[in-house]
């Protein structure tokens, strides 16, 4: 057993490692970064969409922002649309489970906002949606996805695409990205230089 937690933690290093060393997925997350920034400071919002894991995740990136992550500082605007169940189990019974998070959107998202979707498939017809829904309405969209991106890699705006088929391994790497993510855009507006 214990050759196998250390071949399970070794696959998790891998797929970061794979990450540190491309240039490309480096660069994208400064840019995502960057997005995001500039979105809380011109008074944007940044809403996290997700389904199982993926959406224990968003809601988890969408605290770092909303609450804090290092500093003690004023929260920013940011939400997991998955989190209000009344809305979601009506919307999902009245209408279809693949509308939960379009309407959402379209009724909370802004220009200028940032949608995040995270999908380990690429391929969650919730996310499609919402992602159409955000472009109709001028948002960025961010895709959080898996090696092959699915279909999310020609419907949103930006695309990191965790360098793995397996689905933990991809859920690790989109919580330390998130992690990068949330971390530089707290330092970058709060001054906080750690």
């Amino acid at each position: 057993m214990q050759q196998k937690i250390k071949s399970i933690l070794q696959a998790s290093i891998d797929v970061k490692q794979k990450i540190v060393s491309d240039p490309a997925m480096i660069a994208k997350l400064e840019e995502v970064t960057n997005i995001v920034t500039n979105a809380f400071a011109n008074g944007n919002k940044v809403l996290f969409c997700g389904n199982g894991g993926s959406a224990a995740d968003a809601q988890h990136l969408a605290a770092e922002f909303s609450g804090r992550f290092y500093t003690d500082r004023n929260p920013l605007p940011s939400d997991a649309l998955h989190c209000n169940t009344s809305y979601l189990t009506a919307v999902a019974n009245d209408y279809s489970f693949d509308v939960v998070y379009s309407r959402m959107v379209k009724g909370m998202g802004r220009q200028g906002d940032v949608l995040i979707g995270l999908s380990t498939s690429g391929n969650s017809v919730n996310i499609i949606k919402a992602m159409e829904q955000a472009r109709e309405l001028g948002m960025i969209s961010v895709g959080l996805t898996g090696e092959s991106g699915g279909k999310m890699k020609d419907i949103c705006d930006h695309l990191l695409n965790a360098p793995s088929t397996d689905t933990p391994r991809i859920q690790e790497s989109h919580i330390t990205m998130g992690h990068i993510i949330c971390e530089l855009v707290e330092a970058s507006l709060f001054n906080d230089k750690k």
